[in-house]
């Protein structure tokens, strides 16, 4: 438990590389760590969430976090504590324990409510992100009203898939490559990588002129929307395919392509449960 902190703690205390001071005030830069507050069923008090951001600034070897968030809106046992898990972040945020408050898998209404009450608690501004399901290939977002409401209240919809479980990187439709095992195998039905290639196609054409990979592409759609994705990197090769979808940006009409070829994903790869509730 809390495993993932205590790696990032250590990754934060190693003097960064040369060529990271390349920066325009000439510092080191340093890592902005996020973390998350999870609303177990058995987490039931305002005091709860406090407490758990203590325990995890101790692995993170930290005295705060730029940002703080909400795992999921409160289920079960824990439908009745929303209000007072908000009550903890803004306490949190007072205490000086965080910079900013985020939340995720938090629809429109319950994103607008707690953007206001979080304003009353804490103050204006407090409340940055709602982190969610979004990708080309999954897009209630944008139908779901969670894209708007973001927009109108000042919040960064954080992306989380913004690769569809890869789907989106291209590789399962190439010649002799399978489908992955286990538990994303449920997700990357054989109907679902088949509905998906006509946009892997216009992925590839859209950036095969740019020197781009279909992950790249993926990538900058997303930040063209206003959107932050968070990328998951196992290796140095992946890093730095992700890093370049940054610094560029699709034309109107390679957008409009891109959406015209989505449209062949619709309803075909679900989202995460608790983003209804």
């Amino acid at each position: 438990r809390g495993e993932s902190e205590r790696i990032i703690a250590e990754f934060a205390q190693l003097p960064p590389r040369p060529k990271q001071n390349n920066n325009t005030n000439g510092n080191p830069r340093q890592p902005v760590i996020a973390t998350k507050f999870a609303a177990y069923p058995w987490r039931l008090t305002a005091e709860s969430v406090p407490c758990a951001l203590k325990a995890s600034l101790k692995r993170l070897s930290q005295e705060k976090v730029p940002l703080y968030m909400q795992h999921w809106p409160g289920f079960f046992t824990a439908a009745f504590s929303n209000d007072a898990f908000l009550k903890g972040l803004a306490d949190c945020y007072n205490q000086g324990l965080c910079d900013a408050i985020g939340v995720s898998n938090f629809n429109a209404k319950r994103l607008r409510d707690s953007h206001a009450k979080l304003e009353a608690m804490a103050e204006s501004g407090a409340l940055v992100s709602n982190q969610v399901q979004y990708s080309l290939a999954y897009r209630a977002p944008e139908k779901n009203g969670v894209l708007e409401t973001a927009r109108e209240l000042g919040v960064t919809i954080v992306a989380y898939s913004p690769l569809a479980q890869a789907l989106l990187t291209g590789k399962f439709h190439e010649e002799k490559q399978k489908r992955p095992d286990g538990a994303r195998r449920l997700v990357l039905r054989k109907d679902v990588v088949r509905a998906a290639a006509p946009l892997i196609e216009t992925m590839r054409e859209v950036g095969a002129p740019i020197g781009k990979s279909c992950t790249q592409v993926a990538l900058n759609w997303l930040v063209c929307q206003g959107v932050v994705p968070i990328v998951g990197v196992k290796n140095s090769a992946q890093v730095k395919e992700a890093h370049g979808a940054m610094g560029w940006r699709l034309g109107s009409a390679e957008l409009e392509e891109l959406d015209r070829a989505s449209r062949s994903l619709e309803k075909s790869i679900s989202g995460f449960p608790l983003e209804n509730l």
